[in-house]
């Protein structure tokens, strides 16, 4: 399938790189067709990808893997909201938050109380209101410039 977005022109999604959300994703219900796209030109780290859909090329966030920053994040989610997305297992469960990059950089955060949640072997996914008190906007800057920091040294 071959996409013009906005932020990456046109490319090439091959059909195994396809994500389906059959709920969309909080406040875009009709986006259910997404891909990830590493934006390792610009800067050569993968740690913010972008979450990019299909049915609307124009549309993309920014997401990480919060696993990479909160080593101890472990969301509780009810089985029943799981199930359509097949048998989830330590190999083939995939979890991304998304990021919101303000004009100030200083002020960016993750939200961690509504992943996305991906099989990846059935590439199905959703995005789920997790049971734990996980903050919507939690401040990662100054982590990611320590770890930066760290990998640099």
């Amino acid at each position: 399938m071959r996409v013009n977005t906005r932020l990456f022109g046109e490319v090439d999604i091959a059909d195994d790189k396809i994500i389906t959300l059959d709920k969309g994703i909080v406040g875009f219900p009709d986006l259910k067709k997404f891909t990830l796209i590493y934006d390792t030109e610009k800067d050569g780290q993968t740690a913010i990808m972008w979450f990019q859909s299909l049915d609307e090329p124009q549309f993309a966030m920014p997401v990480c893997v919060p696993g990479d920053i909160i080593p101890e994040y472990n969301p509780t989610v009810n089985d029943e909201l799981l199930a359509p997305l097949g048998e989830l297992t330590e190999d083939n469960l995939y979890v991304l938050v998304t990021v919101k990059v303000p004009k100030n950089i200083e002020d960016m955060t993750i939200n961690l109380k509504a992943p996305i949640i991906i099989n990846t072997d059935t590439l199905k996914g959703g995005q789920l209101i997790v049971e734990d008190d996980y903050e919507v906007r939690y401040p990662v800057y100054e982590i990611l410039k320590a770890a930066k920091e760290r990998a640099g040294a």
